[in-house]
């Protein structure tokens, strides 16, 4: 039985892997920022079989990241697997985008993942063995029109998780990067709409082009998030519980499929197989 913390609980993949690691065993610390919102987990969670133990983490804010840890290695002792999947999302243009919006995203994205990270690495180093998960996401490897400062803050995590990878691997403790694609998981609501990006933004015409034109991929994902959310919820219990995890996991059809385009097409060939597919530009 591992210990194991999640950010990020209250809804989506958070949830969905709190009980999954649950359901094998585990003692999982679920964790969310506003404890009101635990019913949905707790439900879904009692629906299982299983038991979580809910507890309150801001991952904005260093007091509370660093209480929920000393909470937990309290309570048990110690913590295996961290899972830093608390995020926000945002949509539009880079040129609407205000400061406060883009340091919104990067505050729970970036640095929030940085926080609790850092919190947990102190007793992982010590116990000579941990697993941090990182989830990120398929823009994190390709970034689309009008999710560009989203995108940016999952290229951040990319580089984060690499650069942990080398510097912890001589501890013992392993770092796993999980990069879905387009899943349906409520995450739509932690979509922030920049402020900016109403009718009268020059962008405004060839945004709704490129959200008609995402609708004509056949791939399920790309076309009304189609895919079943459960399926990350299991990557990520095996690349917790793996004995040699791959460093990274794409999953999704769309993420198998633009990732693999990505690794066979230079930029140019990238770029004309994606104008053709979705012609929203002229």
């Amino acid at each position: 039985m591992s210990v194991v913390l999640i950010t990020g609980c209250s809804s989506g993949f958070g949830k969905l892997a709190a009980i999954e690691l649950a359901r094998r065993g585990d003692s999982v610390y679920a964790s969310m920022r506003d404890l009101a919102k635990a019913g949905a987990l707790l439900d879904d969670a009692k629906a299982a079989g299983v038991t979580v133990e809910v507890i309150a983490l801001d991952v904005a804010n260093r007091a509370s990241v660093d209480a929920a840890v000393s909470d937990v290695i309290r309570r048990s002792g110690r913590i295996d697997v961290l899972v830093n999947n608390a995020g926000a999302g945002i949509h539009g243009a880079v040129e609407d985008a205000d400061d406060d919006e883009v340091a919104r995203i990067f505050e729970t994205n970036v640095f929030g993942l940085i926080r609790v990270t850092r919190a947990v690495l102190p007793q992982m180093r010590a116990q000579g063995g941990g697993t941090v998960v990182n989830v990120g996401s398929l823009t994190g490897k390709l970034s689309a029109p009008f999710g560009g400062i989203y995108a940016a803050s999952k290229h951040a995590v990319e580089a984060l998780s690499d650069a942990l990878y080398y510097e912890l691997h001589p501890f013992g403790v392993r770092v796993v990067l999980v990069e879905p694609g387009a899943f349906e998981t409520g995450f739509s609501g932690n979509v922030l709409h920049q402020r900016r990006s109403t009718a009268d933004s020059p962008y405004a015409s060839l945004d709704a082009r490129f959200a008609e034109a995402q609708g004509r991929i056949p791939v399920a994902g790309l076309s009304g998030g189609r895919q079943d959310a459960g399926e990350v919820a299991r990557v990520i219990a095996d690349a917790a519980h793996a004995e040699q995890p791959k460093r990274r996991y794409l999953v999704g059809a769309d993420a198998a499929m633009l990732g693999g385009l990505l690794k066979q097409l230079s930029d140019e060939d990238f770029e004309k197989t994606m104008r053709t597919t979705l012609d929203f530009w002229d």
